[in-house]
């Protein structure tokens, strides 16, 4: 096992083991999937839906190059290999990467409104795309989906939804749903087109003091030998494209 493999083993056991503590000072209940309205600031995002859908769809339709989601996030190769998982990162642990947030500023925008938000980027899933049941490595944070893009189900197929627990849904254009992905989930695109997501991680709200450890623990994630090399990945793979997306 080289360093940055050992570094990244003992710094999920960190995060593993502080997990009990968030639940004790956590100021929400355990929840997989959180009731509308429970934080005030999805209604903020959902009214800013058509200028983040809008400068989505000038991606799409400029070819934007998009990295498959293993290539700037090796850990993602557990649950995927090909293709058909794209993201286009703008926040990743709280580091802003800047090419990316200048060419959606809207979006960018509405990101950095979000209270606690440290990683936001557009998910896109291709038809046929299956995601495997998996958890998340931190109840630190709760995940947030706005739905951008969701295609219509054909006639006897599963359609695009996603289980989280016991809970299944699907997304809606246009609004927002948090859930805590430390609950196993897994996701499935039965469809004839692709899904996007604005996929947002943001900190659990905590009371003093775990909130401020929380915080400080993820600025650790960023700053660790896991963190760089992420960093890294993603500089390299867009040079490779003959982009200077330099984070």
């Amino acid at each position: 096992m080289n360093n940055e493999s050992t570094a990244f083993h003992w710094l999920f056991h960190l995060l593993h083991a502080v997990e009990r503590m968030n639940r004790r000072f956590s100021r929400q209940p355990a929840r997989t999937v959180y009731a509308d309205g429970t934080f005030a600031w999805t209604a903020v995002l959902e009214s800013r839906w058509p200028a983040i859908r809008a400068e989505l769809d000038r991606l799409l339709d400029d070819n934007d190059p998009i990295p498959p989601f293993q290539d700037v996030s090796p850990e993602a190769g557990t649950l995927t290999q090909d293709g058909q998982w794209r993201t286009f990162i703008l926040y990743a642990y709280g580091r802003r990467a800047a090419r990316n947030c200048d060419a959606c500023p809207a979006t960018a925008a509405a990101c950095e409104a979000i209270p606690g938000m440290r990683t936001a980027f557009f998910s896109i899933i291709d038809p046929g795309k299956t995601i495997p049941p998996h958890r998340g490595p931190y109840n630190g944070l709760l995940r947030c989906h706005l739905g951008l893009v969701v295609p219509p189900t054909p006639p006897g197929r599963r359609g695009c939804a996603m289980r989280v627990g016991d809970h299944v849904f699907g997304w809606a254009e246009g609004k927002a749903v948090v859930f805590d992905d430390t609950y196993e989930h897994e996701v499935w695109n039965d469809t004839d087109g692709r899904r996007v997501v604005l996929f947002l991680d943001v900190l659990r709200p905590m009371a003093w003091p775990l909130d401020r450890i929380n915080d400080g623990l993820i600025r650790l994630v960023a700053a660790s030998p896991y963190g760089r090399r992420c960093i890294r990945r993603f500089n390299d793979w867009y040079a490779r494209h003959g982009i200077d997306a330099r984070a």
